[in-house]
């Protein structure tokens, strides 16, 4: 299979789907690889790396979405990337459809097979290909939280973790997933006074194992969302419905009622985000403020550490890369059931139910679809 790596075009985004120790393992298995020229250069990966390993360096996206049978990339595709692709190509990489019916239909009409990260599962019931990229998001939430509590970025003016005689800010994670659990470790290893909330007994009871106290784990209710976020210095939204648009949790009447200062971290933005007042931002410009509260809900977060992510994201997605074009993608999803999951769009048609409940669409089961 030839086997194509655009560079991502998204605002600020510097990872890079295919690492040269990725593309070297595809092309051991037999397969072609072709690498946009300079996808890997702003991450350290140079395109003399990939020649090195037997990829081809393409001078041009056009050029690389032309002649490739599978492509491989980090972020949703955009508009004129949509357009790039054609019927019967295999595109893998994130989607996060659910709140993009402008990216959905642009699949639709382009009859590609579409196979999104976010939506592939494991035996255990996680979602392996999300997991990685949801630990680098949970950590960095911290950060962010921290520096907009900074004056110089609207906030309050608090240090996260106090210092002696002076409390440690207040943080409220909402969800005790991957995303919420990261950020609690950063958040109590800076000194911070951390709540979070779930809705999952069991996974309340594996956090109060996990932490040993040093969180405080509430029951989700509407009550506590509002005592938790109200008293919040830093809020963090880390909540998530596989492939679904994401609750939205906090309202803007809880916003205006926050502290002056406080600071809104959505995590969830790629599904929509569970703030009401929540709207996409990027690197270049993270931040904006409503109500005289901080909102950070930056598209793509772990782009901000793009090496890592990268690197990271690489370890779990090239099992399933391999088995795509070793088998073929017909044959790759009839064989595992967790792959198949990954299926949201398939020549025209929506093969993920949340999506298409979420826009009002047809929807075809998956394993209907790749009959």
């Amino acid at each position: 299979m030839l086997i194509g790596v655009p560079k991502e075009i998204k605002n600020r985004e510097f990872r890079v789907g295919l690492t040269p120790s990725s593309a070297r393992e595809l092309i051991a298995n037999g397969h072609e690889v072709i690498v946009q020229k300079n996808a890997g250069f702003e991450v350290g990966f140079t395109d003399d790396q990939y020649t090195a390993i037997g990829a081809k360096i393409i001078d041009t996206a056009e050029e690389v979405f032309a002649n490739a049978e599978m492509i491989v990339k980090v972020k949703e595709p955009q508009a004129n990337e949509c357009e790039m692709l054609r019927e019967g190509q295999l595109l893998y990489t994130y989607l996060h459809l659910a709140p993009d019916p402008a990216q959905t239909q642009g699949l639709i009409k382009s009859g590609c097979i579409a196979i999104a990260y976010e939506t592939v599962t494991d035996r255990f019931g996680g979602l392996p290909l999300l997991a990685p990229m949801s630990e680098v998001a949970g950590r960095m939430s911290i950060q962010a939280g921290a520096h907009c509590l900074e004056m110089s970025r609207g906030g309050r003016g608090l240090l996260l973790g106090g210092v002696p005689g002076v409390a440690p800010a207040k943080v409220t994670i909402l969800g005790g997933g991957v995303v919420g659990t990261n950020a609690a470790r950063m958040a109590v290893g800076m000194g911070a006074d951390v709540v979070i909330l779930d809705r999952s007994i069991r996974r309340m009871q594996q956090l109060d194992d996990i932490f040993k106290g040093a969180v405080k784990t509430v029951y989700s209710t509407e009550d506590a969302v509002e005592e938790y976020v109200l008293g919040a210095d830093l809020t963090v939204g880390a909540v998530l419905i596989p492939g679904a648009a994401a609750p939205k949790l906090v309202t803007a009447d809880h916003v205006k009622r926050m502290d002056r200062g406080a600071v809104l971290v959505d995590v969830a933005i790629d599904q929509g985000g569970c703030f009401e007042t929540a709207k996409a931002t990027t690197h270049e410009n993270p931040t904006y403020i409503v109500d005289d509260v901080v909102h950070y809900c930056v598209a793509n977060m772990p782009g901000g550490v793009a090496r890592t992510s990268t690197m990271a994201l690489n370890n779990a997605t090239l099992p399933f890369a391999l088995q795509l074009a070793n088998k073929g993608w017909k044959q790759a999803l009839a064989d595992d059931s967790h792959l198949l999951e990954g299926l949201n769009v398939c020549e025209g048609k929506i093969t993920y139910e949340a999506v298409a409940r979420d826009q009002n669409l047809d929807y075809v089961p998956a394993a209907e679809a790749i009959k």
